[in-house]
């Protein structure tokens, strides 16, 4: 059975391109069958519709209110039935309507070590505050910022020279290889989360 993915995006949509390009390989055993972006003019959206995938852009500035814009957003998730939301640089708080729309079912990628560093600048802060190891988490996306379960992680080396750009690419490159790696991992052989914990390869 082929696990059906929804992907957010706010931009250009590296993540997703690596979650498409492995989604070619019947064995990777997932499909991408939404995209979703919160702003006009995203080139993901666009990449993704060339591919065939059905898509739609959800701008808060398009409704009357927050909570409206989230409840079209998980009124637009629910059409397409995914087996999991993938929230791929989606710069975007999730509000109640889609996380009581998909309990334990939306993963966040992000770009540091969490718990430390959570927000929108964390290799900037990782290089302010003097680590000698930054990386990327994906964790499942709770109603706090970045508080999730943890589900995997990787460890990037942080080198004298480093700027917050150059950090910053050297951590997306592993980040799309561990986003692409366990989310295969979860549609195929499971997850379970037991209280702070999430467990790869089990199912709940």
């Amino acid at each position: 059975m082929t696990g059906r993915l929804a992907v957010l995006i706010s931009g250009g949509g590296s993540n997703l391109r690596a979650l498409l390009d492995a989604c070619e390989d019947p064995e990777y055993g997932c499909e991408v069958v939404l995209v979703i972006a919160d702003r006009h003019g995203c080139a993901g959206i666009d990449h993704a519709a060339e591919a065939g995938i059905d898509t739609a852009v959800l701008a808060v500035t398009d409704f009357p209110s927050r909570e409206e814009w989230d409840q079209a957003l998980a009124s637009r998730l629910t059409e397409s039935s995914p087996d999991l939301v993938v929230s791929a640089g989606f710069l975007k708080i999730l509000g109640s309507a889609v996380l009581s729309a998909f309990p334990g079912l939306i993963v966040n990628t992000h770009n540091s070590l969490l718990p430390s560093f959570p927000g929108i600048h964390g290799p900037r802060d990782a290089l302010d505050y003097g680590v000698k190891i930054a990386g990327a988490t994906l964790f499942v996306v709770d109603e706090g910022m970045d508080t999730g379960q943890i589900l995997a992680q990787c460890a990037v080396e942080v080198l004298e020279d480093d700027t917050e750009e150059v950090l910053l690419e050297r951590i997306k490159a592993a980040e799309r290889a561990q986003l692409v790696r366990t989310v295969g991992s979860m549609m195929r052989d499971g997850w379970r989360v037991e209280g702070r914990r999430a467990f790869l390869n089990a199912r709940p």
